[in-house]
């Protein structure tokens, strides 16, 4: 899970600085959740560009969902803008074995998917890197969730992704990791101790 900038244009009034982002041009932000096969799964598209990405994700339906434990034993990778939850799992600041150095490689290997999907989604449909003219920010939204939809058909169309790889994840995670047979509130220290720590 991760949040893209889409830039538009200044819409002017008392709200445009809210879609002026940190570097400085204007934007809408963008959170997207994806899957191993670069599909896009979960898309909030309504924030002007100023707003942090956990703040995003705090107020997105993705979050409550996982608050009420409807994806079982289901885990959102994350970088260090969002917090670590049961359920989020981001980098481990402050870095004191190698097991923590092996979890934080494997975790941002993991994650670098996301930003791969980012750029082929932007290549795909230039109007989400080149910016676009809509006014106000509205009338671009539907544009946004309709490329998004259509990354996605595109993606399993295409099913570059070897099914045996994603089974071998699964059973690595699945019997290497046991993280829910612990009364462990931190399932990324879990995480670190039961399967890193081995590796090391």
């Amino acid at each position: 899970m991760d949040c893209t900038h889409i830039r538009v244009q200044s819409y002017g009034g008392e709200d445009s600085e809210l879609f002026r982002n940190r570097k400085g041009y204007f934007s809408l932000n963008i959170q997207e959740v994806i899957n191993a096969r670069l599909e896009i799964i979960d898309i909030v598209a309504r924030w002007p560009g100023s707003t942090h990405d956990s703040t995003i994700f705090n107020h997105s339906r993705i979050k409550s969902l996982f608050e009420a434990n409807r994806f079982d034993d289901g885990l959102l990778l994350g970088d260090s803008g969002y917090p670590n939850l049961p359920y989020l799992m981001t980098p481990v600041q402050n870095l004191t074995t190698p097991a923590e150095h092996l979890y934080n490689e494997a975790q941002i290997r993991t994650r670098s998917k996301i930003e791969r999907c980012f750029g082929i989604w932007k290549r795909r449909f230039p109007v989400l890197s080149i910016g676009s003219r809509f006014h106000p920010p509205q009338k671009l939204l539907p544009v946004i969730i309709a490329t998004a939809i259509l990354h996605k058909i595109v993606q399993q169309e295409n099913n570059f992704v070897n099914p045996e790889i994603c089974a071998i994840y699964d059973n690595i995670i699945t019997q290497n990791v046991n993280l829910d047979n612990r009364n462990i509130i931190d399932k990324r220290q879990c995480l670190i101790l039961d399967y890193f720590e081995r590796l090391c």
